[in-house]
């Protein structure tokens, strides 16, 4: 398996249509980043949820997501299912948020996921962040749009379980959806661990990115 590192990692954006977006798609790669770089900056938006039960099991989640990490995070109050009628809300949260922070790595949805929201967040963020290494995350749902993707975070074992522990204690909220369990979660991981020769991972769409081979 080809290994490419990032350099450098000081700050860190991860965006979401909805609560519990980030830490579905990329938690296991925010536990193994923060753990690796206690003080990293981690900017946090999402979109949806504001207000409501669903931003308190967000700010407990992420916070047990990015140990040790300088994490801000803000929730705004568009209406789930509802963000192409909103455009010009969601598109001035995610400039506003561009205009806070020069990140090293972005983590968003990706530009093909099925679900409107994920799918007009994520083209939101190709825009605003230009210059930016972007990986857009993978949330399984029964649309069954999970493809082929370039590019993996592997994930210690202990990771993988931490994660899929902290969805379970944290967002009480989605118990109930016939998807979220323990064997979803952990059943991707273990089949992006087999792709990418490790025993976990978590897999990212690259819409692009420029290699440095020479210096």
């Amino acid at each position: 398996m080809i290994r490419l590192g990032a350099g450098p990692l000081d700050r860190i954006v991860a965006v979401g249509a909805h609560c519990d977006d980030i830490a579905i798609g990329a938690g296991g790669t925010l536990l193994t980043l923060c753990q690796a770089r206690p003080g990293v900056r981690v900017d946090a938006l999402v979109l949806s949820g504001g207000g409501s039960e669903r931003e308190q099991e967000e700010q407990a989640a992420l916070a047990a997501f990015c140990p040790g990490a300088d994490l801000r995070l803000t929730v705004h109050k568009l209406p789930d299912g509802r963000f192409p009628a909103h455009w010009e809300e969601a598109k001035s949260a995610v400039e506003e948020l561009r205009t806070q922070t020069d990140p090293d790595l972005v983590l968003a949805p990706r530009t093909d996921d099925a679900h409107q929201d994920h799918r007009g967040l994520a083209k939101l963020m190709t825009t605003a962040f230009r210059d930016h290494l972007v990986l857009g995350y993978e949330i399984v749902k029964w649309d069954g749009d999970l493809g082929r993707p370039a590019a993996y975070q592997p994930l210690a074992t202990e990771t993988a379980e931490q994660k899929v522990r902290l969805l379970q204690e944290h967002y009480p909220s989605q118990r109930h959806r016939p998807w979220y369990d323990r064997e979803a979660f952990l059943g991707l991981a273990r089949i992006r661990g087999i792709e990418c020769h490790a025993r976990y991972a978590e897999a990212f769409a690259v819409t692009k990115l420029t290699l440095n081979l020479g210096g």
